[in-house]
């Protein structure tokens, strides 16, 4: 496709096909620098075996990443993901395009890669409302939303707690208590999306324009949530498993989802497991009770075990404190430390392999000037 024809397209970036995917002024000045050379924006609203499904002014094209950005980034975290705004450019011909440069962003998902890698993966970028999604049966964890917290508030989302299937729950007032006392003040809304019960408080979340992603373990009802908001049975829904009260994965890839009542909400596969990644202002957001209780205590070093005057350790005593919290409280901060050490210990590796390449190549350019 000609300049002419991408200068097309970059000069219909404020109409209302782009700005009802997230488009504003942040992101166009991000893009400001790529816009004189060819390029075309769009967003990524799915991620497919390295394939990209992107939304331009021009509409989906699918794309893939150019090898100059696979070999300049560092990791996989500086590849598109679900969320991100792009600089592309179109092939011509085909509906097709090549990814070029991911936009900075704005905010972002994150969590340690599974396994024993030490690497941040993206679950979703560019979010202005994370719904974190808890069902009211056996899946109910005040202690995993706490988790969510902290990654949600390391990078400035705003989150929401979701309990559905609130049908099913006879305990509806004191549920909703415990999970208040964990959500850090974050809303606390109780649904069923089937009957659509307490569905019309999410509405004022999803204006023009912003981004609400859903995140949860299988089986916590966010499809059957997302099939309610876009009022048709988009999301596949397998049955709940009698004897434990899960699902399986009905959503097996992250994708972005435009609302035919403005919005757009951000659909991920059930998390199994949530590894945290360079969270410490999001622990002490989330557990700020704890954190203000240790800054009380008479030793700044305090371990609130057996040491004397130690506020956190009267806390407990005097039931103002949940012993779990607290112990969710250490497990995380344990977890910090662990991962802090680890990517000390990565950052010492590659640099020493990037020090042993140099010298390897500084060694060939030596020889070759003595053989010449």
């Amino acid at each position: 496709m000609s300049f002419e024809n991408n200068q097309a397209i970059n000069d219909q970036m404020n109409n209302q096909q782009l700005e009802q995917w997230g488009w504003d002024d942040f992101f166009a000045a991000q893009f400001h620098q790529y816009a004189d050379q060819d390029f075309c924006v769009g967003r990524v609203a799915l991620e497919y075996n390295k394939f990209y499904r992107v939304n331009t002014a021009a509409g989906e094209i699918l794309a893939e990443v150019s090898g100059r950005l696979k070999h300049a980034a560092e990791s996989r975290a500086e590849l598109p993901a679900v969320g991100d705004w792009v600089a592309l450019r179109l092939i011509e011909g085909e509906n097709k395009a090549v990814i070029h440069a991911v936009l900075p962003r704005r905010t972002k998902f994150a969590r340690k890669t599974k396994g024993a890698k030490t690497e941040e993966q993206i679950v979703g970028a560019n979010i202005d409302t994370i719904f974190l999604v808890t069902s009211l049966n056996q899946d109910f964890n005040p202690r995993r939303i706490e988790r969510y917290l902290t990654i949600v508030l390391e990078n400035g989302t705003a989150p929401v707690v979701v309990l559905t299937k609130s049908d099913l729950c006879p305990d509806l007032e004191e549920k909703m208590a415990q999970m208040e006392a964990s959500s850090a003040g974050a809303p606390v809304h109780a649904v069923c999306a089937i009957s659509g019960d307490g569905v019309e408080a999410l509405q004022p979340y999803f204006r023009e324009g912003k981004t609400v992603a859903l995140i949860g373990s299988s089986g916590a009802g966010k499809s059957t949530l997302i099939n309610r908001l876009l009022n048709a049975d988009r999301q596949k829904i397998k049955t709940i498993r009698e004897h434990d009260d899960r699902g399986q994965h009905t959503t097996r890839h992250r994708e972005l989802i435009l609302l035919p009542t403005g919005g757009l909400v951000l659909d991920t596969p059930g998390m199994r497991e949530l590894q945290l990644w360079d969270a410490e202002d999001g622990v002490e957001a989330t557990f700020d009770d704890v954190e203000e209780l240790a800054a009380q205590c008479q030793f700044g070093d305090c371990r609130h075990q057996t040491e004397p005057n130690c506020a956190v350790q009267a806390a407990l005593e005097n039931g103002t404190l949940a012993p779990e919290r607290f112990e969710n409280y250490l497990k995380m901060q344990q977890e910090l430390n662990h991962l802090a050490r680890r990517q000390d210990a990565l950052a010492q590796r590659n640099e020493r392999n990037r020090w042993k390449k140099l010298s390897r190549l500084a060694e060939e350019r030596s020889r070759s000037k003595r053989g010449g």
